[in-house]
C-alpha cells in the first residue's frame, strides 16, 4: 500500500509540473528568434543546393552532348569542339597527392612538437605564426612561386634530380621550373597550417590520463606519443589531412602561376600539367560558345562535388575524435 502511495504521490507532481509549462504563455520573442534561427540555418543549406542546381543546369549541354566520356578523353581542343576533363583531372589529384606528400610529414612533426614538447611561452605564438600562414591571399603565394620557387627549382631541385636519378620516369624531361613539381610544392606550403592546427587541436584534446598511464608503466616520451597519443587521435589527424586535400584540390591562381597550364598527362613531375581550377580561371574569359562555357562549368561542378565529398568526410573524422573521445580508445 505504501508502494502506491508513492507511486500517486510522483503522478501528482509530475501532473503538477506538466500543468506549471503547460499554463505558461509562449514568448513571442523567443519563437520569433527560433524561427530566424531555422531560416538562416536553412539558408546556408539551400545556397548550396542553389549553386548545385544552377551549375548542374549551366552544364546540361556539355553532360548531354559528352556524357560519361568527358571524364575519360584526353583530348581538350576548344577549336576542334572536343572536351575531355581527364588530363584536368589528373593534373588536379597529381598536384594535390604531391602536395600531401610533401605537407604531411612536416605538418605532423610540427604539431607533435607543439603539443608535446613546446613550452608554454613559445607554444601560442609558434601556432599563431603557423596559422598565420592561411591568412595569405593565393594570389601572394603565386607571385612568390614565380619569382623565387620556381627558379629555385629548376636551377637547384630539378637540375640534381635530373643528374643523380635522371633514369627514372618522374625525373626525365626539360628542367622548366614550371610545372607538376612546382605546383605540389607551393600547394604543400598553402595546406601546412590547416593540417598542423587541426592536429594539433586533436592531439591536445587526448586527455593526460593516456599519456600519464603510459608514463607510469616506464615508457618513453616518444613511446608515449606513438603508442598513446597518435592511435588515440588517429582519426582526427586523418581528417586534417583530407581537409588538407580539399584545400589543396580547389587552389586555383597559385597553381595557375606555377603548373605551367599544359592540358597533358605526363609522367615526370618535370612535365606542365593543368588543374580544374586553373582550367577554368584561364579559359572562362575565352569561352566563346555555349559547348565551350557548358564544359567549364562542368568541370567546376565535379570540382564542387569533390570538394563536398572530402571535407564532410574531413569533418566526420575530425568530430569524431573531437565529440567522442571514447572512439579513439577503441582503435
Amino acid at each position: 500500500m505504501s508502494v502506491s502511495k508513492a507511486a500517486r504521490a510522483e503522478l501528482g507532481r509530475g501532473a503538477a509540473i506538466w500543468k506549471l509549462f503547460a499554463d505558461r504563455p509562449v514568448n513571442a520573442g523567443d519563437a520569433a528568434f527560433r524561427l530566424i534561427a531555422f531560416i538562416f540555418g536553412f539558408a546556408i543549406v539551400g545556397l548550396l543546393l542553389f549553386m548545385l542546381y544552377e551549375l548542374t543546369t549551366g552544364a546540361w549541354v556539355s553532360i548531354t552532348t559528352f556524357g560519361a566520356s568527358f571524364l575519360v578523353e584526353s583530348t581538350w581542343d576548344p577549336v576542334a569542339k572536343e572536351f575531355g576533363a581527364l588530363p584536368l583531372i589528373y593534373g588536379t589529384v597529381a598536384s594535390s597527392l604531391l602536395a600531401l606528400i610533401f605537407a604531411v610529414p612536416v605538418s605532423l612533426g610540427a604539431a607533435i612538437y607543439l603539443s608535446e614538447y613546446a613550452p608554454s611561452w613559445l607554444r601560442t605564438p609558434v601556432s599563431f605564426l603557423v596559422e598565420l600562414l592561411a591568412a595569405i591571399p593565393s594570389i601572394v603565394y603565386g607571385l612568390w612561386g614565380v619569382f623565387v620557387l620556381v627558379p629555385y627549382v629548376r636551377s637547384s631541385i630539378e637540375a640534381w634530380l635530373q643528374e643523380h636519378l635522371g633514369f627514372l620516369p618522374l625525373f626525365q624531361g626539360p628542367p622548366y621550373g614550371l610545372g607538376l613539381l612546382a605546383a605540389g610544392l607551393i600547394l604543400a606550403i598553402m595546406i601546412l597550417p590547416i593540417i598542423t592546427a587541426v592536429s594539433r587541436d586533436v592531439m591536445r584534446a587526448v586527455p593526460d590520463s593516456q599519456r600519464e598511464a603510459m608514463l607510469a608503466l616506464g615508457a618513453t616520451k616518444w613511446e608515449v606519443i606513438s603508442r598513446a597519443v597518435i592511435p588515440y587521435a588517429r582519426s582526427g589527424i586523418v581528417g586534417a589531412v583530407i581537409l588538407g586535400l580539399g584545400r589543396a584540390l580547389g587552389e586555383t591562381m597559385a597553381v595557375t602561376m606555377v603548373i605551367g597550364n599544359r592540358s597533358e598527362i605526363t609522367g615526370s613531375l618535370f612535365g606542365l600539367a593543368q588543374t580544374m581550377a586553373s582550367a577554368i580561371a584561364n579559359e572562362f574569359s575565352e569561352a566563346t560558345y555555349d559547348l565551350y562555357t557548358s564544359a567549364l562549368i562542368e568541370l567546376a561542378l565535379i570540382l564542387l562535388g569533390v570538394t563536398i565529398l572530402l571535407n564532410a568526410a574531413a569533418r566526420l573524422l575530425v568530430w569524431r575524435v573531437g565529440g567522442n573521445p571514447g572512439e579513439g580508445r577503441r582503435e
